[in-house]
C-alpha cells in the first residue's frame, strides 16, 4: 500500500510539473472540449443519453473541485468537464430554439410563396428557388424547390411572389451509413421541405429589387470569360459554384484543389493582404503620414473593412464568416502589439464559431479549415521548423530552395492532418494534393485573384481586357493542372466507411501533437497512426442497402459491384460507390448470371473465401407478390431485403431488412466475413430532423 501511494504521489507531482510547463497551452483545449460536447450530442441517440452526458460531466467537475488539493490538475479537469457538458447543452438549445421541423410526409401542394433566393445550377440545367410559403401554416416556413429554366418563363427574382405546384418531400436523410445527411443540414438551415416544380411557375407580383449585385457581377464575369475559366472566376469573385461543369469540379476534387472553390481563408486572406499591401504603399508615399501615423495598423483596418465587405458580398456563408473572424482577430492582435498569428488566435476564432454556429462542428468545412490552419501554425511554432523557415542572409538560390521546402513541408503536413477528415466525410483523400497546391495556391493568391480584382476595377473605364487575358491564362493553367493531377492513377485513394472510432482516434492524436509543446506531444503520434491504419484497413462491405430498401449494391464473385435496379440514378450510384469505396462501374445484378431474378424478386448466393456463403432475397418491383411464394422464398434466404413491409410469416434465417427496419436504421451495410449488419443510425434516434416511418 505504501509503495502504491508513493507511486501515485510521484505521478501526481510529475503531472503537476508537466501542466505547469504547459500552462500557456491549456487554454487551447477549451474549444476542443466544447467541440467534443457538441459532437457528443450528435452521436448520442436519445434525450436520456444527452441528460446523462451533461449530468455525468457536471458531477465529475463537482467531485474534482471538492477533492482537488490545489495545483493545476484539478482546475483543468473541472474546466474541461464543464465545457464538455456546455457543448452538449449549447447545441441542444439551438436545436430546440432555432431548428426548422421537417415536413411530416410527402405532399402534393399548390401555393403562393415569396422568393427569398434564386440559384442557377447551370451545370445541372436547373434553377433552385428558396421560397417562403404565404398563408400556409401547414407548410414549413422555408422550402426549396428545383425547376427547369423552361418552367420559369418570367425569371422570378428575390422578393417576387410566385404561384406554383410542387411535390414536397421531407429533407432526405443519409441513404446509407456514412453518406451525406441533408436532413440534418436542412434542419439547422431552416429548410423544412424540398421538391420539384410541376408545371410552370407563375409570377403573381414583383419584388422590390431586380438582380442583386452578386448576380450582376457573375453575369459580367461570365461575359468577359466564357467557358470553364469563367466559371472558376465567377466562383472566386462571388462564391457562386453553380456554373462549374461536373468534369472540372471532379478534377478539382481528385487533385486536392477543391478548397479553392469554397470562399474561405485563402480567399479572404488574399483579399485582405492585397488591400493592406496597396494601402500601406499608398500611405507611405506621404512622409507626414508615414512618420505620424501607424500606417501598418491603418492598412490592416482598411483590409479588415474589405474582408467584411467581401464576406457579406459572397453570401456570408459560415466558412467565409469563420475566415473573416480569424482575419479580424489577426488585425486585433496587430493593434494590441501581440503576435498576430498564433494558436490562441485560432482557439478564440473556433470558440466564437462554436458559440454562434455549433451545428457546423461535425461538418467537413469547420473541421478541415481549423485543422489545416492549426497544423500550419503548429508547424511554424515547432522550434526546428521555425529555425529552418526563418529568414537569413543567403544566396538567392538557397533562399528559393528554402521557400520551396517550406511550401512542400506545409503541404504535406496539411494533407496528412486532413486525410482522416477527408476519408470520414468524402471516403477519398488526395495523394498528390500537396504537390498540386504548391503551384495552385500561389497562382490563385498572387495572380488570379489580384488581377481579377484589377480587371473588375479597370472595366469601370473600359480598360480591363489585358487584365482579363492574364486571368484567363492563369485559370487555364489551374484547370490544366487539376485535370493532369486528377488523371494520374494514384491521384486519390478511396476507402469505404470506417466508423467513428478510427476517425476520433486519429483526430485526437493529431490534436494532441499540435497543441502541446513538450515531448509529451509525441504520445499523440501512435494514436494518429493507429487511427489512420484502422481507416485504411477498413473492410469494404459486401452488401449496401439504402434506407428506403429500393437500392441494393452487392459485391459479386469477380470483385465488382452490381446493382439490384438498373434504373438507379447518378446520385444513388455515387452515394453507394463512396460508401463502398468502389471506383468502377456498377453492373446490373440480373445480367451477371449469378442471381435468379424474376420480375418481382431476386435471389442470389454470395460467397467469399474467408466467410460462409449468404443467400439474399430482394424485392425489385412494386408489384404484389403471391403470399405463399414470398413466404417460401423467405424460408430459403438468410437475409430478406424489401422496399415494403414484409409479412410476419416471412422468416429468413438471419435478418429481415424490410422498409420499416431500414428506415429506422438509416440503411445498412452487411459484412460477410464477421456476419455483421451495420446501420447508419441508432433506431432509437430522437434528433429532431428524424422522420419516423409510418
Amino acid at each position: 500500500m505504501h509503495r502504491s501511494s508513493a507511486a501515485v504521489s510521484r505521478l501526481r507531482t510529475w503531472v503537476e510539473a508537466w501542466l505547469e510547463d504547459e500552462r500557456a497551452q491549456l487554454p487551447l483545449w477549451c474549444p476542443v472540449a466544447l467541440g467534443a460536447g457538441i459532437c457528443a450530442w450528435f452521436a448520442l441517440p436519445t434525450s436520456l443519453h444527452w441528460v446523462a452526458w451533461v449530468v455525468g460531466w457536471l458531477g465529475f467537475a463537482m467531485a474534482v473541485g471538492m477533492l482537488g488539493r490545489g495545483g493545476r490538475l484539478a482546475p483543468t479537469l473541472a474546466t474541461g468537464a464543464m465545457l464538455l457538458a456546455a457543448g452538449c447543452l449549447l447545441i441542444w438549445a439551438k436545436a430546440l430554439l432555432m431548428g426548422a421541423m421537417p415536413l411530416a410526409r410527402p405532399a402534393m401542394v399548390e401555393l403562393n410563396a415569396r422568393v427569398t433566393g434564386v440559384e442557377s445550377l447551370l451545370s445541372r440545367g436547373l434553377v433552385r428557388l428558396d421560397l417562403a410559403p404565404l398563408d400556409r401554416p401547414d407548410l414549413p416556413r422555408r422550402i426549396r424547390v428545383n425547376a427547369e429554366p423552361a418552367q420559369l418563363p418570367q425569371s422570378p427574382g428575390r422578393g417576387d411572389v410566385v404561384a406554383l405546384r410542387t411535390r414536397l418531400m421531407p429533407p432526405a436523410p443519409s441513404a446509407v451509413p456514412g453518406a451525406y445527411d441533408f436532413a440534418e443540414r436542412a434542419y439547422f438551415a431552416g429548410i423544412g421541405a424540398s421538391g420539384r416544380v410541376i408545371g410552370t411557375v407563375r409570377r403573381v407580383s414583383g419584388g422590390d429589387s431586380g438582380p442583386g449585385a452578386r448576380a450582376r457581377m457573375a453575369a459580367h464575369i461570365a461575359e468577359r470569360l466564357p467557358g470553364g475559366e469563367g466559371a472558376i472566376a465567377v466562383t472566386l469573385a462571388t462564391g457562386d459554384r453553380t456554373r462549374i461543369s461536373e468534369a472540372d469540379a471532379e478534377a478539382m476534387r481528385r487533385s486536392g484543389l477543391a478548397h479553392l472553390l469554397s470562399i474561405s481563408g485563402l480567399h479572404v486572406s488574399a483579399l485582405i493582404g492585397g488591400v493592406m499591401l496597396v494601402a500601406m504603399r499608398l500611405l507611405a508615399l506621404s512622409p507626414g503620414l508615414a512618420l505620424r501615423w501607424p500606417i501598418l495598423l491603418v492598412a490592416a483596418c482598411l483590409g479588415g473593412v474589405a474582408g467584411i465587405a467581401y464576406t457579406l458580398f459572397t453570401g456570408a456563408e459560415v466558412p467565409t464568416v469563420r475566415s473573416c473572424i480569424a482575419a479580424l482577430l489577426v488585425i486585433c492582435g496587430l493593434a494590441l502589439g501581440r503576435e498576430a498569428i498564433s494558436l490562441r488566435m485560432i482557439a478564440v476564432g473556433a470558440l466564437i464559431v462554436m458559440l454562434f454556429w455549433p451545428e457546423s462542428v461535425p461538418g467537413p468545412s469547420f473541421q478541415m479549415s481549423f485543422a489545416a490552419v492549426t497544423a500550419i501554425v503548429a508547424l511554424y511554432e515547432y522550434p526546428p521548423a521555425r529555425a529552418f523557415f526563418a529568414r537569413r542572409e543567403e544566396a538567392r538560390w538557397r533562399r528559393l530552395l528554402r521557400h520551396l521546402g517550406a511550401l512542400l513541408a506545409t503541404g504535406l503536413v496539411v494533407e496528412i492532418v486532413l486525410t482522416p477528415i477527408a476519408f470520414a466525410h468524402f471516403h477519398r483523400a488526395g495523394l498528390l494534393g500537396a504537390l498540386a497546391n504548391m503551384i495552385a495556391i500561389p497562382l490563385t493568391s498572387f495572380v488570379i485573384m489580384p488581377f481579377e480584382a484589377l480587371a473588375l476595377m479597370l472595366d469601370i473605364v473600359g480598360l480591363g481586357r489585358p487584365a482579363w487575358w492574364i486571368v484567363e491564362a492563369a485559370l487555364a493553367l489551374l484547370l490544366a493542372l487539376a485535370h493532369f493531377v486528377a488523371d494520374q492513377p494514384f491521384a486519390t485513394m478511396v476507402r469505404p466507411t470506417s466508423g467513428n472510432f478510427a476517425f476520433a482516434l486519429a483526430m485526437i492524436g493529431f490534436i494532441w501533437l499540435m497543441l502541446w509543446r513538450s515531448r509529451v506531444r509525441w504520445l499523440g503520434a501512435p494514436a494518429a497512426v493507429i487511427g489512420l491504419a484502422f481507416t485504411l484497413a477498413a473492410p469494404a462491405p459486401d452488401v449496401l442497402v439504402t434506407a428506403d430498401g429500393r437500392h441494393v449494391a452487392l459485391r459479386v464473385a469477380n470483385g465488382e459491384m452490381a446493382l439490384l435496379r438498373d434504373r438507379a440514378g447518378d446520385y444513388v450510384r455515387t452515394t453507394l460507390a463512396e460508401a463502398a469505396g468502389y471506383e468502377g462501374a456498377f453492373a446490373v445484378l440480373a445480367d451477371t448470371g449469378e442471381a435468379a431474378c424474376s420480375r418481382d424478386l431476386c435471389e442470389v448466393t454470395l460467397r467469399r473465401a474467408d466467410a460462409e456463403s449468404v443467400r439474399l432475397l430482394m424485392t425489385r418491383s412494386s408489384l404484389r407478390v403471391p403470399w405463399q411464394a414470398l413466404v417460401a422464398a423467405c424460408a430459403r434466404a438468410d437475409v430478406a431485403i424489401a422496399d415494403r413491409r414484409l409479412p410476419n410469416a416471412c422468416l429468413p434465417r438471419w435478418a429481415k431488412l424490410d422498409r420499416p427496419v431500414l428506415a429506422a436504421m438509416g440503411g445498412a451495410m452487411i459484412s460477410l466475413r464477421d456476419r455483421r449488419i451495420i446501420g447508419g443510425r441508432d433506431p432509437r434516434d430522437e434528433h429532431p430532423w428524424i422522420i419516423r416511418d409510418r
